[in-house]
């Protein structure tokens, strides 16, 4: 800002493994979003290293972040983020269009299947526009899913859904990490949502002010 260097994150030291399911919790400014670009190969730290599975990313080219992204991280965003007057089931499908990895051959069967693990089977034609706002939230989450990744990012993924939409929308992430051990790191500021995760991170000015487990807090 002008001259004045303002780092987002300050040295911040974190490790999930397989299965996790994380809370990152704090306030405006106190590099949520920063910290989760960085997870999701969206952004490249400036100085640092992130390791995912094992394997060096920090400095990666651009499209070696896009297969990253691609075949290992799904996102889910507050907005939703689907392709208006498209289908659910193209919405869904469009992720495995741009897999290079030939992982997943028939793309149509493979996001239908998805969208029944939501509880959208009966859905596939409708565009968002017919959906209601935990629909669609359940749609981005199909779209998350369909390529198996290892790692689900939600960055206030309840926020704009009234409490029966979040609650069930937070009962898939869990669902989910359960039964298909993907780790889970979720941005909310309800702390209703936080005390269901395994752990909290908790951030202030790019540090890591706290990580609690939720068995030890409950202990």
């Amino acid at each position: 800002m002008g001259e004045v260097t303002v780092n987002a994150l300050r040295g911040v030291d974190l490790t999930v493994t397989e299965g996790d399911f994380v809370a990152i919790m704090g306030a405006s400014g106190s590099g949520k979003s920063t910290l989760m670009n960085l997870i999701g190969c969206l952004d490249q730290p400036t100085s640092g290293e992130y390791l995912l599975e094992a394997q060096s990313v920090s400095a990666m080219s651009k499209d070696e972040y896009a297969r990253i992204r691609n075949e290992k991280i799904g996102f889910v965003f507050q907005g939703f983020n689907l392709l208006s007057r498209t289908s659910t089931v193209e919405n869904v499908e469009l992720p495995l269009l741009y897999d290079e990895s030939g992982r997943i051959t028939d793309t149509r069967q493979a996001a239908i299947e998805a969208l029944r693990q939501v509880g959208l089977g009966d859905r596939l034609d409708h565009e968002p526009n017919q959906l209601s706002g935990g629909q669609q939230q359940r749609v981005a989450i199909a779209r998350a899913l369909v390529n198996n990744p290892s790692l689900i990012l939600a960055d206030e993924p309840t926020g704009n859904l009234d409490s029966k939409s979040a609650a069930e929308v937070f009962g898939l992430f869990r669902k989910f990490n359960r039964e298909f051990g993907c780790a889970v790191l979720l941005v909310t500021h309800d702390s209703r949502l936080s005390e269901q995760c395994d752990r909290t991170v908790a951030l202030v000015d790019g540090n890591i002010e706290s990580d609690t487990s939720m068995a030890a807090s409950a202990a």
